[in-house]
């Protein structure tokens, strides 16, 4: 199984396993697809790329108020949340979660992901 085909599969089983998980991306830095569990009526490259500009400016922000290594962000909408988790130094996980989602569990599988995604990219 290729590096991409373990990404996505490791993004679908987030998806499945934790229902206020939506969907999942795993995007580099300069906001093109490594792999994605996303429904069919959202565009591949449109996450890829508002992620890639979500995080340059996360970065900025963190880097100009001199608040260390950037790791997290999240976006509520008022149909849920927008969520990035830096994976290592070239990529980040997107991910799309209800509105009603348990943030705490979020965030832990989010971290677990993270870290196994990263290793994974290594």
């Amino acid at each position: 199984m290729s590096r991409s085909e373990q990404i996505s599969k490791l993004l679908r089983q987030l998806s499945t396993t934790t229902p206020d998980i939506e969907a999942a991306a795993v995007v580099d830095n300069d906001g093109l697809m490594i792999a994605s569990a996303l429904p069919a009526d959202v565009e591949d490259d449109r996450v890829a790329a508002m992620s890639a500009a979500l995080l340059g400016m996360s970065e900025r922000i963190v880097r100009e108020l001199a608040r260390g290594e950037f790791s997290l962000v999240m976006v509520r909408g008022s149909q849920g949340f927008t969520i990035l988790a830096r994976t290592g130094a070239d990529a980040v996980l997107t991910v799309l979660a209800t509105e009603a989602a348990k943030l705490g569990l979020v965030f832990l599988d989010i971290s677990r992901a993270a870290k196994e995604i990263g290793r994974l990219l290594g």
